[in-house]
């Protein structure tokens, strides 16, 4: 039973930070290991930093509706 109500809870804080646009670090690196071995993974910094700018635009671009 505690298992189950840690798998909920893990997954449900998992949802609430996509919902607010927060990414999921480990996710993106368990990634990186399985499909890019070759590849080096960002820092938790650089990726936060890379998913920012995606969201919101960077690098001068203006990326929002108002």
């Amino acid at each position: 039973m505690l298992n189950t109500f840690t798998q909920t809870l893990s997954q449900l804080s998992q949802s609430l930070r996509l919902m607010v646009g927060v990414p999921e670090y480990r996710t993106y690196v368990d990634h990186m290991k399985m499909a890019h071995p070759d590849r080096s993974v960002m820092s938790y910094e650089e990726f936060f930093r890379e998913r920012q700018e995606a969201r919101y635009g960077g690098k001068g671009r203006m990326n929002r509706c108002c």
